[in-house]
């Protein structure tokens, strides 16, 4: 099995870019040990405190935060962060040449019951034109993404990753500390009838995205023998589509919030719809490609519809 380093200087990466991947990578390494401990290092539970998004932060948020927070501004390579639990970005090296925006523990409700949480990253190169403390940075669409992935921690930690080449997945070796190539290119099976779909926001639906489950449920012999699974974590859901196939979806609903999606564009739905597309799959927000998007905020929100280019294109289709 090869090591990660050769197979970035293989893939053509720049060395500035390597070495700030593994920056990234050291901070998830961390967590993952972290998370690896549970209760035994006293991670587990809820603080007192909520992040900009309204939602009550787990202690294991707040430090996995800090953990990438602090790894990445002593980075030269790194001008500016963003992450679901900071307010507005945060200035690091005025003259660094990247950028780099993430979710610290995706999925963290599921940190209580051993649930599948991961972190997910995004990276772009720094833009000229505004200061490095503006969230201006990061509004560029994702199709400016030099680098996205996510750290999933399950009963191995695993890396999957691009640099604009395939979606590859690497696992960490807890023997000697280093990511192994695993699975040299990953690419979305396409003949699949799995679904990843929160089905209890049924009701705050539109009509049309009603309909098609209405369809899928009870109408559709094309939909025979289809099977639901949900882990409440995009991260880990994302896996099982880049595995299995399927599709993921989150609509927009009739919530408070949530009227133009739940899932933030910046760093949940551009890194996975860059790794998803580069595995030969499909991200969508209403039917457009999500890379596309011109970002307003850096805590902007999106309906997401994601995986197996023909499921997501029968769920566009069918709920215009």
């Amino acid at each position: 099995m090869r090591r990660l380093i050769p197979v970035l200087k293989k893939d053509g990466v720049e060395t500035d870019l390597i070495m700030l991947i593994r920056t990234v990578l050291a901070a998830c390494k961390e967590i993952s040990f972290r998370v690896s401990q549970g209760e035994l290092a006293g991670v587990l539970g809820s603080s007192l405190n909520e992040n900009i998004q309204g939602e009550v932060q787990k202690k294991l948020d707040i430090l996995s935060n800090q953990l990438l927070k602090d790894i990445l501004l002593d980075d030269d390579a790194v001008r500016t962060i963003a992450s679901e639990e900071e307010d507005c970005v945060v200035s690091g090296n005025p003259n660094g040449k990247y950028i780099v925006a993430f979710d610290p523990l995706d999925g963290s409700s599921n940190v209580d019951v051993n649930g599948q949480i991961g972190t997910i990253f995004t990276i772009y190169e720094a833009r000229e034109d505004v200061p490095c403390d503006s969230d201006e940075q990061f509004l560029q669409p994702g199709n400016k993404q030099v680098c996205a992935g996510y750290v999933l921690y399950g009963p191995s930690s695993m890396l999957v990753m691009t640099t604009g080449g395939p979606t590859r997945c690497y696992t960490l070796d807890n023997t000697h500390g280093g990511f192994l190539l695993t699975r040299d290119v990953l690419e979305v099976p396409q003949e699949s009838k799995e679904f990843a779909v929160n089905m209890l926001n049924y009701r705050y639906w539109s009509d049309s995205v009603k309909r098609f489950f209405d369809d899928v449920l009870y109408a559709s012999d094309n939909y025979a023998g289809s099977s639901l699974r949900w882990n409440a974590a995009m991260v880990g859901d994302i896996h099982r589509v880049l595995c299995r196939g399927g599709v993921f979806l989150y609509p927009q609903d009739a919530r408070p919030g949530n009227q133009n999606g739940k899932l933030r564009l910046l760093y949940e739905a551009n890194p996975l719809a860059f790794l998803v597309e580069q595995a030969k799959g499909s991200g969508t927000a209403n039917g457009a490609r999500i890379l596309d998007i011109q970002p307003q905020g850096i805590h902007q929100r999106v309906p997401v519809a994601m995986g197996s280019n023909v499921s997501v294109s029968a769920y566009n289709s069918q709920t215009k």
